[in-house]
């Protein structure tokens, strides 16, 4: 099987659900965070649409007043650098959503290969 990103994040949200692997996508971004020193805990019973909107909500807050702490979330997670340097970050809000959509690609993968291989 080869694994094929999704466009965006509604797309990767239902992927998830349908193989079931949802909630490993939540547990995949709290153990990210955590490793961070950027503590989340998106409960397991959080809906898709709520997930994006708290993802969504901490990328805007780390790059608004914790930088560094965002950069190093990146590396952590091991978003890809050059996808990130694309990102055009005149509007701090429009690029949160943008970061948050890849740090669930780069998570979905994750959990998506444990699942299969």
């Amino acid at each position: 099987m080869n694994y094929i990103a999704p466009l965006n994040a509604d797309n990767l949200l239902s992927e998830a659900e349908s193989e079931n692997l949802y909630l490993k996508l939540i547990e995949q971004l709290n153990k990210d965070f955590n490793l961070a020193n950027e503590g989340v805990d998106f409960p397991m019973s959080t809906n898709p649409e709520e997930l994006k909107v708290q993802l969504h909500e901490k990328i805007y807050r780390l790059i608004q007043y914790k930088f560094a702490e965002y950069l190093n979330l990146l590396y952590i997670i091991d978003v890809n650098e050059n996808e990130i340097k694309k990102l055009d970050g005149s509007d701090i809000s429009e690029l949160a959503g943008q970061v948050s959509f890849l740090i669930l690609k780069r998570e979905w993968q994750k959990v998506w290969f444990r699942n299969k291989f």
